[in-house]
């Protein structure tokens, strides 16, 4: 609970619950109080407030690591 994520333009943020296609995985397209993320498997963007991604997030895959996930 008291891990401190570093959320950067690019990366890619796995969150508890899946999208309805299924997909676990988001890319952050905005960071600030308020997020924009796509969603990996269908491409739909939301957008949503920094405390449910801090509280939802299980993993996070920095841009320049993408090729090692």
């Amino acid at each position: 609970m008291d891990q401190r994520w570093n959320f950067e333009v690019g990366d890619i943020v796995k969150l508890k619950k899946p999208h309805p296609c299924g997909s676990h995985e988001w890319e952050i397209l905005r960071v600030g109080a308020d997020f924009r993320l796509k969603c990996m498997g269908c491409g739909h963007q939301v957008m949503t407030e920094r405390k449910m991604v801090e509280k939802n997030a299980r993993g996070l895959t920095k841009a320049g690591n993408a090729e090692n996930a």
